[in-house]
């Protein structure tokens, strides 16, 4: 096997739907009536397999092992969806402004340099 072969992009890949409900559940220490529930509270929208069976990512677990922390510590379950939809956007509105800044750094500093010539 290479470091080219898709299967070792796919495991690497956060996004990929590799885990089925009731692997996801036994991960996560929860149930699979849990798993419905965050789907249904439009937190995760697990992929279906050709056969229709829930498929979870890397990426959706730690999503839902989010919620499971809030809901064991009393968040009702509507309220931990919210605060971890909440948390996944003020986390991807840091990276951009992360990155705004970053490159407003690196045009400054470009800026400064003495033209060549």
């Amino acid at each position: 096997m290479t470091a080219d072969n898709p299967l070792s992009d796919r495991l690497d890949d956060d996004d990929y739907p590799a885990y089925t409900m009731g692997r996801a559940a036994e991960m996560l220490g929860a149930t699979p009536a849990f798993l419905r529930a965050l789907g249904e509270a439009r937190l995760i929208t697990p992929l279906r397999s050709e056969g229709g069976h829930r498929r979870y990512s890397r990426y959706q677990l730690r999503i839902a092992a989010r919620a499971r922390e809030l809901v064991d510590r009393g968040t009702p379950i509507e309220a931990a969806c919210r605060i971890v939809i909440l948390e996944d956007q003020l986390e991807e509105a840091q990276r951009i402004n992360a990155e705004y800044r970053r490159r407003a750094g690196h045009e400054a500093s470009d800026a400064s340099l003495p033209a060549s010539g």
